[in-house]
């Protein structure tokens, strides 16, 4: 039996800024190409050189004012903000690699499936079968409001609607069979038009008639990765997930996550080895133990006093510039807010026997280490079952990859817990055969 091995997925921001709001003052983190094609050229080759199997852009449809009532906090202190519409650089990365997947965050909240349909069957052509769809059901007011609605929809009615827009898409997607194309010049014939049919897909949320205009893609449809956390989010995930972008605590909620995953996975008859459920971590490299806490002791200091608390503020649904308490939390949400991101926070402060206000303004734990212990620890939660690999979000970009791929990809090849080249042809196949 072929050994285990570990999948990797980087987290990356059209910008400078993702979960750390200091690391864009260090001075090594690249600030003039935000806008350059070449920034977004280079990060597809380090990541390919380092065999990833794929990265995907997070994205945000609007700019965050809920701390203080207002985005200047978020302006000033660079929150993770999206300077460019994602699905315009993806193309741009394509262009220089041939094997890493490269993924957008497209919302089934805001868009109709035939424009979703369409637009991700045109990236995976595109590439050749590399598209991943970070399947997202929004979680803020203001995101709802620059679609022309009042605000967020409840949990349940954005998973339902989520669930139709899925189908329907697949309906749109296999409109088309794999052998329409008949291009033949002497019978005249270009496209068999049996092989083509109308979707007609109806839910109680969406309807489309179809067809595409777009013919079968490589992967047939692109790889769906998620990041529910609620109930309901976790088994929309175990009905849908190919990857699960999750935010434990710590390695037992890790493993508790992903036990109870692969449980809701056999309830909607998927075998557990089609969905990988990859934690997500930044790391601060050192060639020694001294130089990595040197290293992440000077990035700490780079964080404003109120810069976590304005980035927590987003991604937990309320002010935290008012309500400093959980109970204040709750009822402030409403609609809003992360599952996954209010959990950790909460487990913080379990944990750590801190308050409310302490947690929401603590900064995200960063794995820091020499290329050894850094392997070590992956390996650990590897090992233990509490993943399938791991989601890797930048500190100092690119700098933070270039060191993980430098220094901590050779140690994990080395120990056979890594590839050191893809087998496959498509993102799926490579998700399949690391």
């Amino acid at each position: 039996m072929a050994q285990r091995r570990m999948h990797l997925v980087a987290y990356l921001k059209t910008g400078p800024t993702a979960n750390h709001p200091g690391a864009w003052r260090h001075p090594e983190a690249d600030l003039h190409d935000i806008f350059a094609p070449e920034r977004y050229e280079h990060i597809a080759r380090v990541l390919e050189a380092a065999c990833f199997d794929a990265c995907f852009y997070a994205d945000t449809f609007g700019l965050p004012d809920l701390y203080g009532g207002n985005f200047d906090a978020y302006l000033r202190h660079g929150g993770q903000i999206t300077y460019l519409d994602p699905l315009m650089i993806l193309p741009v990365m394509a262009r220089v690699t041939r094997h890493l997947g490269l993924g957008a965050t497209l919302s089934t909240t805001f868009m109709p499936p035939y424009h979703l349909a369409r637009t991700l069957a045109s990236l995976d052509m595109l590439t050749g079968g590399r598209a991943a769809w970070n399947v997202v059901t929004s979680a803020t007011n203001l995101e709802a409001r620059n679609f022309g609605m009042e605000g967020i929809p409840a949990k349940d009615a954005r998973y339902d609607r989520a669930d139709e827009v899925l189908e329907a898409c697949i309906a749109l997607w296999e409109c088309w069979d794999p052998d329409a194309f008949v291009m033949d010049r002497e019978s005249g014939v270009f496209i068999d038009p049996s092989k083509v049919r109308y979707a007609n897909y109806e839910g109680q949320y969406v309807k489309t008639r179809g067809p595409l205009t777009i013919p079968r893609t490589p992967q047939g449809r692109p790889v769906f990765l998620q990041a529910g956390a609620s109930d309901r989010g976790r088994d929309f995930a175990a009905r849908w997930a190919e990857m699960i972008f999750c935010t434990p605590h710590s390695k037992a909620d890790s493993i508790a996550f992903h036990d109870d995953v692969k449980t809701r996975m056999e309830r909607h008859g998927r075998a557990p080895d089609q969905c990988k459920v990859l934690p997500s971590f930044a790391v601060v490299v050192g060639e020694t133990m001294s130089v990595a806490q040197e290293k992440y002791a000077y990035l700490q200091s780079l964080i404003a006093p109120e810069a976590q608390t304005m980035l927590n503020a987003s991604l937990l649904g309320a002010d935290l510039s008012k309500h400093r308490t959980a109970e204040a939390l709750a009822a402030a949400q409403g609609n809003q807010g992360i599952t996954g991101s209010t959990d950790r926070v909460l487990q913080l402060m379990r944990d750590e026997k801190i308050s409310f206000a302490e947690a929401v303004a603590k900064p995200r734990d960063l794995l820091v280490g020499t290329a050894e212990t850094i392997a070590d620890e992956l390996e650990d939660w590897f090992t233990s079952g509490a993943c399938d690999g791991f989601i890797l979000w930048p500190t100092i970009f690119p700098r933070m990859f270039e060191d993980f791929g430098r220094l901590v990809v050779p140690e994990l090849q080395r120990r056979g817990l890594f590839r050191k080249e893809y087998a496959g042809r498509t993102l799926r196949e490579n998700m399949a055969n690391p």
